[in-house]
């Protein structure tokens, strides 16, 4: 038996909301997350483009405009969060607010606005919580994150889950648009001569480069549409060094014009696209990076992981994630902790072979494996084939999540050919695993009834290279029936055994 959910609690998660209030030298932002836990969604997320940063390189001064309307943010903010209940409010300001020579001043009116306290963020502090929202979300990141604000870049190394020095350069967009003039060709000879000198990018060569903020979220979007990419979700979106270079080079290269006409482009970002997009193209080229995979968590989801306790923050973040959807949606959680267990009894070292992360995947098959359930009949396999493969997941990376959603979608009988788009993301080998746990998810559905209690009776196993052998105590042994004889040949069907019953003492 695993004891990997010892602590579980079977209740529904608590609502508990967090806020979250970034003041960058772009954007002025509110998220409002489910609470402080190791997987937090948010519940609410609202930015006003205040262009804080805008003309900071040249006056050396916040934009009055800018902070007029940031101020007015913050307190729309401020009554927001009350609205929702939310008890803990974390604020931090970035590159704009601690360079410029009224950024103090400014902060004392953001926080009489906002009603809280607001911490200036250091460079170095900056690419540590970037580096950690990383982590948060992907575990087993390795290599060097990079978070692209309006005014700054941080780059930190990340390996073996460990935070190496990172460094803030002035290669914000806003920034790069005030120092070059506009002009992208000045632009090129400033980025290339900050990331000449910086060392960190000596540490990228063949290794991934993790890729945070708004404007490299554009140009993954933008690199899903040119592809027909059938999953649009951005956490852990990878594109190979030349795919994400070559398109870098290409936008670097439009007016901001032309970028309006592109739908797949935030029109707000058009002005700020090219140079960001022209930051990224350098640091791949010049790091050699092997790939670049997006990161959807940034310094707000850092900040939250770093106030978590030891116990929560080196949790699973996926089986965190799946064990909250089981606790909202299943019909008994406790039933899918069992069912996790019952399914170990296949998977041994004296049965079906698994690495460690094929059997992570398959505890989060069984967590999901009941959320459907109040859908029509008609609709319950499509219903958790789009909940699951949409999901604010983290911890997992896109064929991982196509393999949950397929599970439960044929455990629901659903037919491969509904999801043949999605499948492509897939070897023949996942998906025929998929296949194999959806029909022993049918087995112990009709067996237990999606209850708790039952399945810890029964045994489950192989003998021999030709049989699969299903245990009833004698005392419930009236629990078999037409039902469960035709599940249980299907099973050892796609197995390619014979079923066998045994009814014990």
């Amino acid at each position: 038996m695993s004891d990997w959910h010892r602590g579980f609690q079977t209740e529904p998660p608590k609502y508990r909301p967090v806020a979250v209030v970034d003041i960058g030298s772009n954007s002025v932002r509110l998220v409002v997350y489910d609470g402080l836990r190791r997987s937090p969604s948010p519940i609410f997320n609202e930015k006003i483009l205040c262009g804080l940063g805008k003309g900071v390189a040249i006056t050396g001064r916040l934009n009055e405009a800018s902070v007029t309307r940031a101020l007015a943010a913050l307190r729309r903010f401020r009554t927001l969060i009350r609205q929702m209940g939310v008890k803990q409010t974390f604020a931090l300001a970035t590159a704009a607010a601690r360079e410029a020579a009224n950024g103090e001043a400014f902060i004392d009116d953001a926080e009489k606005a906002l009603g809280a306290g607001i911490q200036i963020l250091s460079g170095k502090e900056e690419a540590r919580l970037a580096a950690l929202g990383v982590l948060s979300g992907t575990p087993q990141a390795d290599g060097v994150a990079g978070d692209l604000g309006g005014g700054s870049l941080e780059l930190i190394d990340i390996q073996d889950g460990k935070l190496r020095d990172g460094i803030t350069l002035p290669l914000g967009p806003l920034r790069l648009i005030d120092m070059s003039g506009g002009s992208i060709s000045r632009a090129r000879a400033i980025v290339d001569d900050y990331l000449g000198k910086a060392k960190v990018l000596e540490r990228l060569q063949g290794r991934s480069f993790y890729a945070v903020g708004g404007t490299w979220r554009n140009l993954a979007r933008l690199h899903m549409a040119q592809t027909g990419y059938p999953l649009h979700v951005l956490h852990n979106y990878t594109m190979t060094r030349n795919d994400a270079a070559g398109l870098a080079d290409l936008v670097a290269g439009l007016s901001a014009a032309s970028l309006k006409d592109v739908k797949d482009i935030s029109r707000s970002r058009t002005d700020t696209l090219p140079f960001g997009a022209l930051v990224l193209d350098r640091v791949l080229t010049l790091g050699r990076a092997r790939n670049v995979v997006m990161s959807i968590y940034g310094v707000r989801e850092g900040l939250l992981y770093s106030r978590l306790p030891r116990r929560k923050s080196n949790a699973d973040p996926l089986l965190s994630s799946c064990w909250d959807f089981a606790r909202r949606y299943a019909r008994s959680p406790a039933h899918e902790l069992e069912l996790c267990d019952w399914t170990d009894q296949l998977f041994n070292k004296k049965g079906i072979a698994e690495t460690a992360e094929e059997q992570r995947l398959r505890y989060a098959a069984c967590l999901l494996a009941d959320i459907g359930w109040r859908a029509h009949p008609d609709y319950r396999a499509e219903r958790s084939l789009g909940m699951i493969a949409q999901a604010a997941f983290v911890g997992i990376d896109h064929p991982g999540r196509v393999f949950l959603a397929l599970t439960s979608f044929f455990r629901y009988d659903g037919e491969e050919s509904a999801s043949e788009n999605l499948t492509r993301l897939l070897d023949e080998s996942h998906i025929q695993r998929a296949v194999l746990l959806a029909h022993i998810f049918k087995l112990a559905y009709i067996l237990s009834a999606a209850m708790p209690g039952m399945l810890p009776r029964l045994g489950l196993t192989l003998e021999g290279k030709s049989k699969l052998v299903l245990t009833i105590p004698k005392k419930i042994q009236d629990l078999m029936g037409e039902r469960v004889e035709k599940r249980l040949s299907a099973l050892a069907a796609e197995m390619g055994r014979t079923p066998k019953v045994v009814i014990r003492q």
